[in-house]
């Protein structure tokens, strides 16, 4: 009997004159004399079933598909099924060897983010696993991905605006050599917006979709979306308020009678800061101070 492939086959990617092609490697069974090798390629046309695209029957140690727009598609998953035989012997066959599923397309990674109201940055970074192909000799290579954050909302009330904020609107996919990671990459980061409101977690979803490409292939492609859940946190309040009565962020209370102009908050890691000016609003029998105005940056 014919023993298997000795690892399992690899799906990747590259440019064949200007067409993006899936390559899929495998090496052959040691120390079996020369074999022959039939290749199934297929897609996932629904979850746990797929679909044959291409077979073929060959020498080599790798097969090539095309990913034509029709048979194969950006958002496909593919897989490639290799088994060896002799030649004269095509009944006799070893056990098929299936590939990992290969992702075509754009990728997030993270594919979900869990973020809270804290103000920091959480970077997402924007994959392709297929190379970048230039419709012509002379144009510059890129896809422009459009991006866009939208509010899940919840199911008792209608959708609001999003609750995060993303550092780009667009990011451009530039061609680079294919490696393990992918064949282009972009960030952008991504923050919760700080709405002051004890709303609970919120969801909301980022979604691409590539701008006017000139590339056939990317015309009627649209990447999966990115799920992000903002995690509410409480909000710190702090007052001032009557003649002057002083509330702080912790909850220390004071009193300030004195007249003029004074910082009453300042951030050490962001430019933020609020001051408060007093005047006198006393009787004739004690000094009082009241807020009169104030000032925020």
């Amino acid at each position: 009997k014919l023993t298997s492939l000795a690892l399992q086959p690899v799906i990747t990617a590259e440019l064949m004159q200007g067409r993006v092609h899936l390559k899929c490697s495998y090496s052959p069974p040691s120390p079996e004399p020369p074999v022959q090798y039939r290749v199934l390629w297929s897609r996932l046309s629904s979850p746990g079933k797929r679909e044959q695209v291409h077979h073929e029957t060959t020498l080599q140690s790798f097969s090539y598909v095309e990913m034509d727009g029709a048979n194969l598609r950006l958002g496909d998953t593919v897989f490639c099924t290799v088994t060896t035989f002799r030649r004269g012997t095509p009944e006799q066959q070893s056990l098929p060897k299936d590939s990992k599923g290969f992702y075509a397309g754009i990728k997030f990674l993270p594919e979900s983010l869990e973020i809270a109201e804290d103000g920091k940055e959480h970077v997402l970074t924007v994959l392709s696993t297929v190379p970048i192909a230039c419709p012509g000799q002379d144009d510059f290579c890129k896809i422009t991905l459009q991006l866009s954050a939208e509010d899940l909302g919840k199911s008792s009330q209608v959708p609001g605006p999003p609750g995060i904020a993303l550092s780009a609107c667009q990011v451009d996919l530039l061609p680079e050599p294919c490696s393990g990671s992918g064949c282009a990459a972009a960030r952008v980061t991504v923050t919760a917006v700080t709405d002051f409101a004890q709303d609970g977690n919120r969801g909301s979803r980022i979604s691409a979709e590539p701008l006017a490409p000139r590339d056939l292939l990317w015309r009627a492609y649209t990447p999966r979306d990115v799920k992000v859940t903002v995690r509410d946190l409480p909000t710190g309040n702090c007052y001032s308020f009557t003649d002057p009565h002083i509330i702080t962020f912790d909850g220390w209370r004071y009193d300030n009678y004195k007249i003029g102009t004074f910082l009453l908050c300042r951030s050490e890691s962001r430019a933020f800061e609020v001051h408060v000016r007093q005047w006198d609003c006393g009787g004739h029998h004690s000094a009082t101070a009241c807020n009169c105005g104030v000032a925020a940056q």
